[in-house]
Parts: structure tokens; C-alpha cells; sequence
């Protein structure tokens, strides 16, 4: 009995460690989270008579256009700004009285008491309060791109940044669906302006480990009915 739950002990310390192998925290945005752009025509191969001149018609960007992404494997730089904050109060008051009263003739036997007599009363009060209050501010910026370009001309975004301070890791993750005519010239959009947008802050280290409840007593915690 005990060299079985020896085992069952080591075979648990494996799985965590091969568990803590994985440091990245997992996500929930659109994947890809990036995408190569595909291999533009060259104009030998695709038949296209060489002019000499800068600009190839098939296989350059149009010279007018400006350089929002529009394409696959173009780059959007959104600036996140969520602000929100909610706030809910609810105040409950019940009150109920009631008595009852009854009372017959005169007893001979007792003189100055009555035959019968009944007296009851009651009273319930309850009164209940609740308050939540939620404020949440998230700003930065991310450069994203586009990995899926849809049949209305939208694009699907998706992107992460990786900063490493220290032995602690932070992961900046963003995808949605932009409309290009909300991008400006300079290739920027606002966070509020993502369709479907998912956002994501999450970090791995040790801060981020001492938040968290050790595999060893959480496996022991699931057995305990208290």
C-alpha cells in the first residue's frame, strides 16, 4: 500500500515538472497569432515583359495607393485603450407583523381570571445589501498583422508581444476584425475600434507563480470533501 502511493507520488512530481516546462501562458486569441505574406509573381516567370522602370505592373504595389495594410502579412499598429468600469447596488427591506387574540367569560372557579384565553403574536424583518463595484485600465500598443483578409474586405488581425524583465515574462496578445476604412494614414487603430477584439495581459514568473496554488496541494485539495 505505501511503495503505491510512493509511485503515484513520483508519477504526480513528473507530471508537474513536465507541466512547468511550459512557461507560456495559453491563449485564446485568433491563430495564427502571424503570417507570411504570399511569394509575389516574378515577371520572367510569370511572362511579363520587362520595362525597365521601377514600377511593374503585376508585381508592385500601386504607386498611389498609401501603405495601409490591406493584404496578408501587413502590419497594423493598434493602440489599446479600455477603460471600463461598472457599478451595481441593490437594497432589500421585508417587514411583516402580525397577532392574534382571543378571550371567553369569566372563570367561577378563579375568580379574576377568565375561562379562556389565547394571545399570540409575530413579527419578521429582513433586510438585505449588495454592492459591486469593477474598474479595469488597459493601455498600450501592439503591432499586429493580418492573417486572414475576408470576402467584405475586412481583415483578421492577430499579434503577441513578449517583454522579459528580469526572470519574469509578460505577454501582450491581440486579434479582432479591423475594417480599413477605420485605419488612418498612419497605419493606426484604436483597440475600441476591433470587431471581436480579444485582448489579453498575462505574465509567467516567479510574481505570477506565488499567485497560484502548488500542483502538490492542489492534487491533495481535490480529495479532501472540506
Amino acid at each position: 500500500m505505501v511503495q503505491r502511493f510512493l509511485s503515484m507520488v513520483v508519477a504526480a512530481t513528473l507530471l508537474g515538472l513536465a507541466c512547468g516546462c511550459t512557461t507560456v501562458p495559453p491563449t485564446n486569441v485568433h491563430q495564427p497569432m502571424s503570417a507570411r505574406p504570399p511569394s509575389r509573381p516574378d515577371s520572367l516567370s510569370a511572362g511579363l515583359a520587362a520595362t525597365g522602370s521601377i514600377y511593374q505592373p503585376g508585381t508592385s504595389r500601386t504607386l498611389f495607393e498609401d501603405r495601409r495594410a490591406r493584404y496578408v502579412g501587413d502590419t497594423i499598429t493598434v493602440t489599446i485603450t479600455e477603460n471600463t468600469s461598472a457599478t451595481t447596488k441593490s437594497n432589500n427591506t421585508l417587514s411583516k407583523t402580525g397577532s392574534v387574540s382571543a378571550s371567553s367569560g369569566p372563570n367561577v372557579n378563579l375568580p379574576g381570571k377568565s375561562l379562556f384565553e389565547l394571545k399570540g403574536s409575530s413579527s419578521n424583518a429582513a433586510t438585505g445589501k449588495g454592492e459591486a463595484a469593477a474598474n479595469n485600465v488597459f493601455t498600450g500598443t501592439i503591432t499586429v498583422t493580418v492573417i486572414e483578409v475576408l470576402a467584405n474586405g475586412n481583415l483578421l488581425v492577430s499579434g503577441e508581444k513578449q517583454v522579459a524583465i528580469g526572470q519574469g515574462q509578460e505577454y501582450i496578445r491581440l486579434s479582432g476584425v479591423v475594417n480599413p476604412y477605420f485605419v488612418n494614414a498612419a497605419n493606426t487603430i484604436a483597440s475600441s475600434q476591433i470587431a471581436d477584439a480579444r485582448i489579453e495581459y498575462k505574465e509567467s514568473g516567479a510574481i505570477s507563480e506565488a499567485q497560484v496554488i502548488g500542483w502538490l496541494a492542489r492534487f491533495f485539495l481535490s480529495f479532501l470533501p472540506y
